[in-house]
């Protein structure tokens, strides 16, 4: 299998240790590709110290920047050659920034430009950016980090991370469609409950009332980001692979 041996990919979001992110950047160097990380902050160099600097980079962008997005493409493509993949897992929060959880009535206009900005307006940035090099050499793998939320299911309080995940999926399918015939994919994946840095105490109870009874790790996330980004993936473009431990196929979430 050729999987994504000798192939540059491209990680956004990877600064947390254990956030999902760094998992996919480790699988797919584990994997033989060449990978360059980014984040919002320089603890992405100590990120770059655990890969081990041989075949990977590491900067960091400020992807709600058109500049900082160009000059990301530009060093990475310096620094390892042409991006055959790109995993866009940056969004949900930002290292500095604060925002609250509220209902769509009480939503102001900052808060919801912010949230989109973040979460889908750096995802068309970062896809735009990688598409004319991709489409001209007639190959590439396009991996969105969606979520349940939006796409599946919904969270009180959550409209405008909804709405932001949502639009990711539809924006896929649709570059799917544009982008078929020129040897590009473009694929989603929506984790479900996974256990990361951030992840609150509520939300690891909710992944232990999933039917596999845990909440799931980033190393699961990053193994489906792998299988989207290989060579072998070759027939799937515009779907939605769920992560999620089952979690949506259940209507009940606690025992009865």
């Amino acid at each position: 299998m050729a999987g994504v041996q000798g192939r540059v990919a491209l990680v956004t979001g990877a600064g947390s240790a254990d956030g999902i992110g760094f998992a996919c950047a480790r699988v797919l160097k584990a994997a033989g590709a060449r990978v360059a990380i980014t984040s919002t902050t320089g603890r992405i160099h100590d990120r770059l110290a655990e890969l081990g600097p041989e075949g990977a980079f590491a900067t960091t962008a400020d992807l709600t920047r058109q500049a900082d997005v160009d000059r990301l493409i530009a060093q990475t493509e310096a620094a390892l050659g042409p991006i055959d993949i790109l995993v866009n897992n940056a969004g949900m929060v930002q290292t500095g920034h604060d925002t609250q959880s509220r209902s769509l009535a009480d939503t102001p206009d900052a808060d919801w430009a912010f949230g989109i900005d973040i979460n889908l307006t750096s995802v068309f940035r970062m896809t735009r950016a990688v598409l004319p090099g991709m489409t001209a050499r007639g190959y590439g793998r396009i991996v969105q980090m969606s979520s349940v939320t939006g796409p599946v299911v919904g969270i009180a309080t959550s409209s405008v991370y909804a709405s932001a995940k949502a639009g990711i999926l539809g924006m896929t399918r649709a570059l799917a469609i544009d982008v078929g015939g020129k040897g590009v994919t473009v694929n989603c994946i929506g984790p479900g409950w996974i256990r990361t840095g951030s992840s609150s105490e509520a939300e690891i109870t909710a992944g232990r009332h999933t039917p596999l009874g845990r909440p799931g790790t980033p190393e699961e996330v990053a193994h489906a980001a792998l299988f989207l980004a290989a060579e072998e993936a070759s027939y799937m473009t515009g779907q939605l692979i769920v992560v999620d431990g089952g979690n949506t196929i259940q209507e009940y979430k606690v025992a009865l």
